[in-house]
């Protein structure tokens, strides 16, 4: 590379009106999506569900029976739901689309001379992007400079071989992608190595991408677990319900010769069974879930995820810049001569050096904030003097490796022809390199486990020189000598000692991990409140375990130190064998396996690569790890509401379904009719989905074990809970009717009775379902407006259709004497609620003694 060619560090990019301007004017960086159904395209969606289906049926009848009042009156209903079912659907959809936009690919770019993380949707063409190891190519692009660049570009060629990349003076023609040496990236493809600064040709559709997008296609994602089991459950029930349905309009017919009223008879049944709300609950619950987490600094790549969180049993979690600040600054060097903390004061000449050579080992603009902290203390303090070299030019790169933990940079002077090189990495890196001797290697050693005891992350740094013609091809091939040690502070985030203890009462293991020396880590651990007895483990001990010894070794572990990302997916691995449920936080490219491998892959959103942000189900947009943690606690409470939510459902069809069955089967007039079911539905609907979804997490989330993650949404004990609530109601609703009926009420008197007693009752589920720690006062007291509302909609729509004649006729009801329906309500929906209230009173004091 002809480091004269272009000058990154004075240019200044497009303005931000210009690049607003091209926005707007070329269309946003993104290919062609599937367009928004539209609003007929969607309405035709709606009236296909069975439910309204079954409503349009009901209409149908009314009207062949000659009921033109009843007849309107569902097909109202019909509007009132599909309005329901719009705002729902556009609310869920509001919520993704707003995901997808936060998760979307981000670029680097140059604007108004200042570097700027953007959306790659926003790229425009003539924006000066910068590349990374790691990075998803935003768009077509010339390469203006490059340092050992290469690129996947496998999406487009066929090619499992990266393509080397080299920079141009200008902008050439522009090439197919294919072959080495191109001086063009493009869209879509990986940087596998090096970094660029490259200038935007083409944007959007324009791409060699856009070009064969329309050939592309999207898989559809399997569905999860949870989906399965809430498909299999509405099978189900579907089933059970149309042959009871068949089975009604049989009896109905047979006992009464009318088969038109026994065809409505069975449609009611089937409105009263027929679970359409869980699919509707599930998707609200997750969609809306993952916007809740997103708030709290956490983006969800893959929705089903976020009932994942509260199953979690173990946070594998980086040190650096997840659990420490990442703002390191070098507080202390060290030479063979002597030691020297930073402070205000000068900087002796005796570690000038340290800092000299650790600068030119650094790139020249550094992202990383350990050679942030090297430039940052040599602009403060080595200003003006000759260690500072800008005119020097970059010849070669060696960058970091598995095999050797350091980097060395090959310089030349402008004006001499021998190079100078530069090393920096790992202490027992830098000594291999050195090749000291026994003695002079353990006084280093021993230095930098003082120093690491004191919590700094510890570097070495080296110098060497080169007159030969032909530049090595290995580090270890220069003759190094050892120039000093650095010791960087990282502090600790003030959030994370509270989000240890938090997981601790939680049940869940934290599990640092980083690739700082065990003493270093140590200390980092016992600050962060990690567990004292915890085990600690090194790369080195890991790759000399076997996996059954590994799988013994985790049971107890707590800190990872001397970890290089490749063995994180064995740590993965054997704490997956042990039955953990493995959250793994990365941000390398060689990060990316063990973030897919884990139940929970965490992708740090701030300095993580593409990569890893693609092969996770998580992205943290502030690399906090309490905000790990914030997610947790809001996927346990997703989890929990979702339970009542569904426990709800089960319980409130049950007296719905038996009050349209049990009278028919006992000779008795019907107790409800579609309409009647339909306004209990309007009420069901947004309670179920909405209300539930609103609830604040329980006090005692956190102190709760993680759930197994092999429990069933509706184990038999769910569904078990929901019966018996459901049968108390039901109890209670056929007392009513039936007593009413024998003490000589009217049928639409004994009617409104039971239609209030459900009413209430089905308030009262609502109300008691809120929490099964806290009583029914309890949960009034805790806010939630949704629930509110619903509630206070159902009073004043119950009082409409019990006191306002027409309403009152609407309905088929009667007035009914005002001591009668203080009972129906009191007698029958209160007081078989009641003994529930008693179970969670004996269930708390059990609980505390």
């Amino acid at each position: 590379m002809d480091a004269d060619a272009f000058d990154l560090s004075s240019a200044r990019g497009l303005t931000e009106a210009e690049a607003q301007r091209r926005l707007v004017t070329d269309g946003p960086n993104e290919l062609p999506t599937d367009e928004r159904p539209s609003f007929f395209a969607q309405l035709f969606a709606v009236l296909r569900e069975p439910m309204l289906l079954l409503l349009l049926g009901g209409g149908a009848l009314y009207l062949l029976l000659g009921d033109l009042k009843d007849a309107l009156t569902l097909l109202s209903f019909v509007v009132v739901i599909i309005a329901i079912t719009f705002y729902q659907e556009r609310k869920t959809e509001r919520a993704l689309a707003a995901l997808r936009d936060l998760s979307s690919p981000r670029a680097s770019v140059v604007r108004d001379g200042a570097k700027k993380r953007i959306p790659g949707r926003e790229v425009v063409v003539g924006d000066l992007v910068l590349l990374a190891e790691g990075d998803r190519v935003p768009a077509d692009a010339a390469v203006l400079e490059c340092m050992n660049l290469s690129a996947d570009e496998s999406l487009l060629t066929g090619e499992a071989v990266p393509a080397r990349k080299r920079a141009t003076l200008g902008v050439p023609e522009t090439a197919r992608p294919g072959g080495d040496d191109l001086p063009f990236v493009y869209s879509g493809t990986l940087v596998v190595s090096g970094t660029a600064a490259v200038r935007v040709l083409e944007t959007g559709v324009n791409t060699e991408l856009g070009k064969i997008g329309a050939s592309l296609s999207t898989l559809k994602a399997e569905k999860t677990p949870l989906e399965v089991e809430v498909s299999s459950v509405v099978k189900k029930f579907a089933i059970g319900g149309l042959t009871l349905c068949v089975l009604l309009i049989v009896v109905f017919g047979l006992s009464r010769g009318d088969w038109l009223r026994g065809l409505l008879a069975g449609i009611a049944l089937a409105m009263a069974v027929l679970p359409e709300e869980f699919p509707v609950v599930l998707t609200v619950f997750l969609a809306l879930g993952a916007w809740r987490i997103s708030r709290r600094g956490v983006l969800t790549r893959r929705v089903p995820t976020v009932e994942l969180l509260g199953a979690a049993t173990v946070l594998c979690s980086d040190k650096t810049g997840t659990l420490t600040q990442n703002r390191m600054a070098i507080a202390e060097l060290w030479t063979p001569a002597g030691a020297h903390a930073v402070g205000d004061e000068a900087l002796p000449e005796s570690v000038h050096s340290v800092v000299e050579f650790g600068i030119l080992a650094s790139q020249r603009d550094p992202f990383d904030p350990m050679e942030v902290a090297f430039k940052e203390l040599g602009q403060s303090k080595l200003l003006g003097t000759e260690h500072l070299h800008d005119s020097w030019s970059l010849l070669r790169e060696y960058p970091l490796s598995p095999e050797l933990l350091s980097v060395s940079h090959v310089w030349r002077e402008p004006e001499g022809a021998a190079r100078v090189i530069a090393a920096k990495g790992a202490p027992e890196a830098i000594i291999d390199l050195c090749h000291l001797d026994a003695p002079a290697a353990k006084s280093v050693e021993q230095r930098v486990r003082a120093m690491a005891q004191e919590g700094l992350r510890v570097l070495a740094v080296a110098r060497a020189y080169f007159d030969g013609d032909k530049l090595p091809p290995e580090q270890h091939d220069y003759d190094f000598e050892l120039v000093g040690l650095v010791g960087l502070a990282d502090p600790l985030r003030p959030t994370v000692e509270n989000a240890v203890a938090e997981c601790k009462s939680a049940g869940i293991r934290v599990v640092m991990i980083t690739g700082d020396y065990a003493e270093t880590a140590r200390t980092i651990g016992k600050e962060a409140g990690l567990a004292s007895d915890a085990d600690l483990i090194t790369g080195v001990e890991l790759d000399a375990l076997s996996d059954d010894e590994l799988r013994a070794r985790v049971r107890h572990l707590g800190i990872c130190a001397r970890v290089v990302p490749e063995q994180k997916l064995r740590l993965v691995q054997a704490l997956k064998a042990e039955g953990e449920v493995v959250a793994m936080t990365g941000d390398g490219v060689n990060d990316a396996p063990a973030l897919k491998a884990a139940h929970i892959g965490v992708a740090m959103g701030g300095r993580g690569t593409d990569v890893a942000r693609e092969a996770a189900a998580l992205v943290l947009t502030d690399d906090d790890f309490s905000s790990i943690v914030a997610a947790v606690r809001i996927g346990r409470r997703i989890f929990a509401n979702l339970k009542k939510a569904m426990v709800y459902i089960i319980a409130i069809h049950v007296p719905i379904a038996g009050m349209s069955l049990i009278p028919v089967l006992l000779g008795w007039p019907l107790a409800l009719y579609p309409l009647h079911i339909v306004f209990l539905e309007l009420v069901i609907d947004p309670s179920c989905s909405i209300a539930f979804e609103a609830e604040p997490e329980e006090k005692d989330i956190m102190r709760r074990p993680p759930r197994p993650i092999a429990q069933r949404l509706l184990d038999a004990r769910m569904v078990g809970l929901g019966v018996v609530q459901g049968t108390s109601l039901l109890a209670a609703s056929l007392a009513v009717f039936g007593l009413s009926l024998a003490n000589g009420a009217s049928e639409a008197q004994a009617r409104t009775l039971t239609f209030a007693t459900l009413m209430v009752g089905n308030l009262g589920l609502i109300a008691t379902n809120r929490s099964w720690t806290r009583s029914v006062i309890g949960n009034l007291r805790v806010p939630n407006l949704p629930a509110r509302l619903i509630f206070l909609g159902a009073v004043v729509v119950l009082g409409a259709t019990l006191f306002v004649p027409p309403v009152r006729d609407i309905f088929h009801f009667a007035p009914v004497p005002a001591g009668q329906l203080v009972v129906a309500i009191v007698g029958g929906a209160v007081l078989c609620l009641a003994w529930l209230e008693l179970v969670k009173l004996v269930s708390r004091r059990r609980l505390h003694g």
